[in-house]
Parts: structure tokens; sequence; C-alpha cells
């Protein structure tokens, strides 16, 4: 995630031992910025501790609330939109697979936290498939969409800053209009959201290690699949965030809403669909009930 992302603007390194290794082996052309690199790894290993405190405040003697949970949803959001940003910005010929690492990657680290939506269609389609009961009401819901949308803001400012003020537009590919572009969205947001309910929310399909990575794969296939037609966002944080940064140079909102629109309707299509096809996890919460009584 972190390499193709990142690697365009600083190398990638991550590591001091990997900044210092390159310096030391590069040291007839200059030496020195492994300091300059190894300062700003460990401030970002200081930022992990911070933001790990605050999403996980039960490990530290402290009630875990709602305010957790919207950290854990606009920390993970911040680093994918982050991540679509720079993979684009720095043309990277291997996007997709890197923004699904960084999904994937937040998938495990803060699934048990938020549910790791990331995603307002996602949040949408579990609300909507009324599986999960009192634990994502529609108050809930809403905090969380707004946590994500807030977070897109935040991530687009950061990759632009990065590339001195770059942007991208949204919108639909040459060659292509607008019922491409609509009908792209709506199949592949149905497959990522079809899939979270599949993986992650149901009792009887449900895979408990391998959800993260089947997740993550969707938009690999996605981003591959309608990149070049729609641009593969499959997620209203992820265009919100894009069409905000690119409004100084001359954007339009209408591609956020058209996009959000397909994705928001495909969100609640795979909830209809996953109802009547894993009709058989209420079957199974039906003969528990009746059996405790």
């Amino acid at each position: 995630a972190g390499a193709y992302g990142a690697g365009a603007v600083s190398g990638g390194c991550f590591n001091p031992a990997v900044a210092i290794g390159i310096d030391v082996a590069s040291y007839q052309i200059g030496f020195g910025w492994c300091i300059f690199y190894t300062l700003c790894e460990f401030v970002g290993s200081a930022l992990a501790v911070g933001a790990f405190m605050v999403v996980r405040p039960q490990d530290f003697g402290k009630e875990k609330g709602l305010s957790a949970e919207l950290a854990s949803e606009f920390l993970g959001t911040f680093l994918l939109v982050l991540t679509v940003g720079l993979n684009v910005l720095g043309k990277s010929l291997a996007g997709a697979y890197s923004i699904a690492a960084s999904l994937m990657c937040m998938i495990y680290t803060l699934g048990d936290v938020s549910g790791a939506h990331f995603n307002p269609a996602v949040t949408v389609a579990i609300l909507a498939s009324g599986r999960c009961g009192d634990g994502l009401t529609p108050a809930k819901a809403g905090s969380f969409i707004g946590a994500q949308l807030a977070e897109a803001a935040v991530a687009e400012a950061t990759y632009s800053v990065i590339h001195k003020g770059g942007s991208f537009p949204l919108g639909q590919g040459a060659s292509f209009g607008w019922g491409e572009v609509a009908v792209a969205e709506i199949v592949f947001t149905f497959v990522l959201c079809y899939m979270v309910l599949s993986v992650a929310v149901s009792t009887t399909t449900e895979a408990s290690i391998m959800f993260g990575l089947a997740i993550g794969a969707c938009v690999t296939v996605g981003g591959n699949a309608i990149g070049a037609i729609s641009g593969g966002s499959l997620n209203p944080a992820v265009s919100f965030g894009i069409v905000l940064a690119h409004l100084p140079a001359g954007g339009s909102v209408i591609p956020f809403l058209a996009h959000s629109l397909f994705e928001f309707v495909s969100a609640v299509a795979a909830a209809g669909v996953f109802k009547v096809t894993h009709a058989v996890d209420e079957e199974g919460l039906l003969k528990d009930a009746g059996s405790k009584a």
C-alpha cells in the first residue's frame, strides 16, 4: 500500500534501518537524508501509538464508547482515501493492488473496533440488511458516514499538499458516458457490499480469518475492471475526497453526487439480495430463540 502510494514521493522506506542502509550504500553521492527520514519515521510511530490508544481505550483501563468507533472510521477511511490520491497522482502502475492492500490492512487493524466500514455505501448496506440490530442504529450509521466524509476532506488536503496542489477529476473515462459509469459503479459496488455482508455479517458464511483479504480483493477486481470507465471509486467517501480536492482546479460536485447515487443504490440492492440468499441466518436465529424458550 505505502510503497506504491508514497514511493514516488519519498521512496517508501518506512523503516530507519532501510533509510540508513540506503544512505550508507550510496554515501558516494551524498549522505544525511537518513537522519531526516529516521526522525519522520519515529514521529509516525508516535502518532500510531496515540491512534492506538484512542481507538482501543479498553486496553488502558477506560471504557470504549462511540468516540472510539468514530475515530476508527476516521482513521481507516483517511488512509484509504490518501492511498487512492497518492497512487493516482504518483501515476502508480499497481494502484488497484495498493489501494486494496490499504483497505485490507485497516480492516484487520480496526475490524473489531468499529466494523471497519470505511465506506458510506457499506454502512448503508449493513444498516439495510437489518442483521446488526442495536449494533448499528440509523443514528449511529449517520455518525459513521459523517466521520467518513470528514476524513475524506482531510485526506484530499493531505495528498494535494504532498503533490504541491495536485488533484485529478472524477468522472467517466474517454469515450464513456454516464450510462456506462452508472452500470460500472453499481455492479462493482454491489460486489463489494455483498462480499462485506457475506463474509463479515452473515453468521453462516462468515469468514473469520480471510474476510479482510476477500473484501480487499473486491477493490482489486473493481479497480482493474472499471478504473478506465468510471474511476472505480465504489465509495462515496472516496468520490467526495477526489471531487473536493479538484474544486479549486475548476471541478464540479456533480460527479460526486452521481457516483454516490449509483453507489447507494447498489448498497441497498446488495442488502436486498443478501437478505434473500442468506435467509438461513434468520432461520438459525429463530431456531436458537425457540430452543432457549
